[in-house]
């Protein structure tokens, strides 16, 4: 069973959707830039998904949050699951799917660029450019995420559809129509999200260059990049020619 409250009183353009799960460290940073003026300007609700946070994170949802959506007490759920059960609870016409650690560089050039792709109907998903939090950054990070930004670059550019789950954007009504994400995929939902998605035929998949949103570089500093791009490398290969994931859970990393 689902439970949530929701503030909101008009009908949102744009429906963002955060998964968390004992995200009490970063949540008040990430929903910090959806000032109220902001959300007026682009017309845009705020869902908070936790699957069963036991730390203080429900605690720290301020005002701005328009929806919490909580997963049944007891049911352990997953990345899929959280992000479908949020956009069960959206009204917006295009969902936007952020993680708990999340945070856009230029908030005002980001939501109006990509309205405006989505404004071409040919424009079914976006994707964008992903680095660490500068205040954190290494050597290592600026080589990483050179590459692998160019990398998903290169996969839009030969159609093949690419999208990393920390910041995925897609109309709604094409969310429905591929029946949201897989929840039985443990990793690698994002990829099948996208994959999909550019299976609809008509509609592409952009990769906004211009855009850029910062992560925490923790999973990166507990695994290190070869076993991260490793794990991110299987499960993708796996979720492609067998449609399912090689990891049967996502270790959360706090």
């Amino acid at each position: 069973m689902l439970e949530y409250f929701c503030t909101l009183q008009n009908t949102p353009k744009i429906s963002v959707i955060i998964p968390t799960l004992n995200e009490e460290k970063l949540i008040v940073k990430t929903l910090g830039q959806f000032t109220s003026l902001l959300k007026e300007k682009y017309s845009m609700e705020i869902i908070i998904s936790d699957g069963g946070s036991t730390d203080g994170t429900l605690s720290l949802l301020t005002p701005l949050v328009d929806k919490v959506v909580k997963a049944e007490e007891g049911v352990k759920q997953n990345i899929p699951q959280g992000r479908n059960a949020g956009a069960k609870a959206a009204e917006g016409e295009y969902l936007y799917f952020l993680n708990a650690d999340t945070i856009i560089e230029d908030t005002e050039l980001f939501f109006t660029a990509t309205i405006d792709s989505f404004s071409d109907n040919k424009n079914y998903a976006l994707t964008c450019r992903f680095h660490v939090f500068p205040d954190d950054v290494r050597f290592s990070d600026k080589m990483f995420h050179g590459f692998y930004n160019n990398y998903v670059r290169l996969l839009n550019a030969a159609g093949m559809g690419m999208g990393r789950g920390e910041c995925q954007m897609v109309r709604s009504d094409i969310f429905r129509k591929v029946n949201g994400y897989n929840e039985l995929l443990a990793a690698g939902e994002d990829y099948d999200l996208y994959r999909r998605i550019k299976k609809l035929g008509k509609g592409k998949i952009k990769f906004l260059n211009e855009l850029l949103v910062y992560e925490s570089p923790r999973r990166y500093r507990k695994f290190g990049y070869i076993k991260v791009f490793g794990d991110w490398t299987k499960n993708s290969f796996s979720v492609f020619f067998k449609n399912k994931s090689i990891s049967e859970v996502w270790e959360q990393v706090r």
